[in-house]
């Protein structure tokens, strides 16, 4: 069995994102064993697994990766659409744009402490697509 949907997720703020439950509340009745794929369809964006508990990871990823990839650098050459695109472009690249999930028992098989976040890299970035695949 394959199946594939489209997710449009609301808009978020610069930032990352918990979007585990909304996710789930869109897919259809998982299999018994599989894997679910996630893609963000946009390139100013990116998805990663990571702590689900601390609002501070979420701070502290936004603190390291702007002081890793700052804006306004004078190495950029695409500039004309804001002084965020193209560090939004980079980090894109570096947390990637799509994730893999375990699928066990009919639920996504993720660790106690891992949720999905939505990498909000733009300062007004819109609402974004997500296609999930699930293959069981």
């Amino acid at each position: 069995m394959i199946e594939q949907l489209e997710i449009t997720l609301p808009k978020f703020n610069r930032g990352y994102h918990l979007i585990t439950s909304l996710i789930e509340k869109q897919l259809p009745p998982l299999p018994e064993k599989g894997l679910l794929h996630i893609l963000v369809k946009h390139t100013s964006a990116g998805i990663t697994i990571n702590e689900n508990a601390d609002p501070s990871v979420r701070t502290d990823f936004e603190s390291f990766i702007n002081k890793m990839i700052p804006e306004d650098d004078p190495v950029y050459i695409h500039t004309y659409e804001g002084s965020d695109d193209m560090p939004a472009h980079i980090k894109s690249s570096l947390f990637g744009a799509e994730l893999t999930i375990p699928i066990t028992n009919h639920r996504l098989n993720l660790g106690m402490w891992q949720g999905i976040y939505l990498c909000e890299f733009r300062n007004h970035g819109g609402r974004r697509k997500i296609l999930a695949t699930i293959i069981g």
